[in-house]
């Protein structure tokens, strides 16, 4: 596999041909692949808004934002997007452990000819803002407000980057990309769903391009997708089962989203539940080891009940329920 290497796209693919949505948009690529590219997922789904609004960043160096709740796959749309461009790219997690010294460089301690030397090591943003990459900002509204600006100016079309404590100035490469993905927009916790969100400042938010949302995927659609990664559900009795199981999958995050349960069921979940069953035999017990024992115990009367409306069957004993119910 080829390095990474300073040079940017040098070819065009037809986005129609490549991802399958109506659209006559050329989208620059790369004919060789690098370390840094994702693996392509030939199994994955892609959302045609989704799909262009992310080409369109690719293409035209729109900064572009993807919103949606957790396990829609916001992410995983922009790598699977770059690995068929073929485009380098990076995920970095904005936590609260996320410092502006871990974004902008530090001096480091180093061993040169014996002697211990000090040099300035850049961070995550100089460092890839000088090559042909797509950086994701995974969880950009969970970032701190100091963190946060160090962005900004980024975000502004051929923005450049300014490091202040060494008196530099780094020109971004032309072919150096910037998404984001989000679960509240940078509104904060209205809803009380997402613990830790900040309320962003709106002059930044208003600095991305593009602002699309990512929702979960039409239940037939979830099922092929489930069936395509867990092969051997395939029969009859199988695609009974898989549609049940995202029928409660459903239920979960319509309970999520109304604030009855605190955990929903992602589609990567469903597949993980999938494989369980695999492994397990029983539905039952599958489901109980991979998602009801994630789930707070007081919620647990709720799930069973989900469980029961779409299987005709508890999940927990009677006894169980009753004590998550008194919690």
């Amino acid at each position: 596999m080829k390095r990474t290497t300073m040079q940017g796209p040098d070819i065009q693919v037809s986005a129609k041909e490549v991802f399958g949505i109506d659209t006559r948009l050329l989208v620059p690529a790369f004919s060789s692949t690098s370390e840094l590219v994702p693996k392509i997922d030939p199994d994955y789904v892609f959302n045609p808004e989704v799909t262009s609004a992310i080409l369109a960043g690719f293409a035209h160096n729109r900064r572009t934002l993807i919103q949606g709740l957790h396990g829609t796959g916001k992410s995983t749309h922009i790598e699977q997007v770059a690995a068929r461009l073929n485009w380098p790219c990076m995920r970095i997690n904005l936590d609260g452990h996320i410092s502006r010294l871990d974004l902008v460089g530090k001096d480091t301690l180093l061993i040169r000819d014996e002697k211990q030397v000090t040099e300035f090591q850049d961070g995550i943003l100089p460092w890839s803002a000088a090559r042909p990459i797509a950086l994701i900002l995974d969880e950009y509204d969970a970032g701190r407000p100091d963190v946060m600006f160090v962005i900004q100016r980024l975000l502004e079309k051929d923005g450049k980057l300014v490091l202040t404590d060494k008196n530099r100035v780094i020109e971004p490469h032309p072919s150096f990309r910037l998404f984001a993905t989000a679960n509240t927009v940078g509104l904060g916790n209205l809803k009380g769903l997402y613990h830790g969100t900040q309320v962003l400042n709106q002059a930044q938010i208003d600095r991305w391009n593009l602002v699309v949302t990512l929702n979960y995927l039409k239940p037939e659609t979830e099922a092929k997708v489930v069936l395509a990664r867990v092969p051997s559900k395939n029969t009859e009795r199988g695609r009974k089962l898989v549609s049940q199981m995202v029928e409660i999958a459903n239920l979960t995050r319509k309970a999520f989203s109304t604030g009855d349960i605190s955990t929903l069921m992602s589609p990567r979940t469903v597949i993980t539940w999938a494989e369980n069953c695999e492994i397990f035999s029983d539905p039952k017990t599958a489901f109980r080891l991979t998602f009801l024992n994630k789930c707070d115990e007081a919620e647990w009367p709720i799930i069973n009940e989900l469980y029961q409306r779409c299987f005709n069957e508890e999940v927990i004993e009677e006894s169980s329920a009753l004590m998550g119910a008194e919690r």
